[in-house]
């Protein structure tokens, strides 16, 4: 039997704590790593962001499966719920940050188009996997971290060699803002908006 999905609401508010303690986490990362060189922080951002396409798909894949889905459909919101959201959180919402804040290398970085070659095969892996053994029971605590890593080194790619207290805690709102409902819309609310009424409550 399945458990029926709790409320949006309830989900968001389940999950802001501990995607709070992420974006701290994340603070302490760009910290840490504001002098890092951009070579570097590009190679560790396409290290976590291409994992948690992988990651993404598979929960994203797994949970539609998990209530019937099947077909050209498991593929398609597979591929759009990691992709998709996965672009919006580590990012779409970082560069708006980076814009917002004037950092002096802002830039897209649209893993998907950029490197092509390794993001989207890994979205059909975790996609592959999910169709034939689904399941949801990642951690969702790990995908917010790698998110919210992800994002962080987004950015810092787009800094320079230091970064003001009052910068942090702007960019640990935007970190926050990237994960909190992305990752929530992915592992939970996306694929469900494709399940029939009678199956979420099996």
């Amino acid at each position: 039997m399945h458990k029926t999905p709790k409320p949006i609401s309830q989900e968001l508010l389940r999950h802001a704590p501990f995607t709070a303690v992420g974006a701290i986490t994340g603070i302490v990362v760009v910290f840490l790593a504001v002098q890092f060189p951009q070579s570097t922080s590009e190679r560790i951002f396409y290290t976590l962001h291409p994992i948690h396409v992988l990651l993404s798909a598979l929960v994203t894949a797994g949970m539609y499966r998990l209530h019937k889905g099947k077909g050209v459909s498991v593929i398609l919101i597979g591929y759009i719920g990691s992709i998709g959201i996965a672009t919006i959180s580590d990012s779409l919402v970082p560069y708006a940050g980076e814009i917002l804040l004037n950092l002096p290398n802002p830039g897209l970085h649209i893993g998907f188009i950029e490197k092509w070659w390794l993001v989207n095969p890994l979205a059909f892996l975790g996609i592959a996997i999910a169709y034939w053994r689904p399941t949801t029971k990642f951690p969702h605590a790990g995908h917010v971290l790698l998110s919210t890593w992800a994002s962080a080194f987004h950015v810092i790619m787009a800094l320079g060699v230091t970064v003001s207290w009052i910068s942090l805690l702007i960019i640990g709102l935007f970190l926050f803002l990237a994960v909190w409902f992305p990752c929530c819309l992915s592992d939970i609310i996306f694929p469900l908006l494709f399940v029939r009424g009678d199956d979420t409550k099996r």
